[in-house]
């Protein structure tokens, strides 16, 4: 079964406000963007900001509901499916 991303999240700094806004615009463009959250911080450097951007790409229920790709079989190998119906012929036979 081949490798699913299901979300993703990134953090990104920024120095004022109008870059931490220009950041989650260009993120807003994607079309899995769930959430976005700004946060203001401070030390004793002064004032900055942390972007919080998370993306969700796919349910687990749609991944757990689709059914497996053959394609991706290495040559002579079986899926699960024809191994079943292999094995169920056998106990016809018997």
């Amino acid at each position: 079964m081949a490798k699913v991303q299901l979300n993703q999240k990134e953090q990104h700094y920024a120095d004022t406000r109008e870059e931490a806004e220009e950041i989650v615009t260009t993120a807003k463009e994607n079309e899995n963007l769930q959430m976005h959250k700004i946060t203001e911080k401070f030390n004793k450097y002064g004032q900055y900001f942390l972007i919080d951007l998370t993306y969700a790409y796919q349910t687990p229920k749609e991944v757990m509901e689709s059914r497996p790709q053959n394609d991706g079989l290495p040559e002579g190998q079986m899926s699960i499916d024809d191994a079943e119906e292999d094995d169920s012929q056998l106990k016809r036979v018997k």
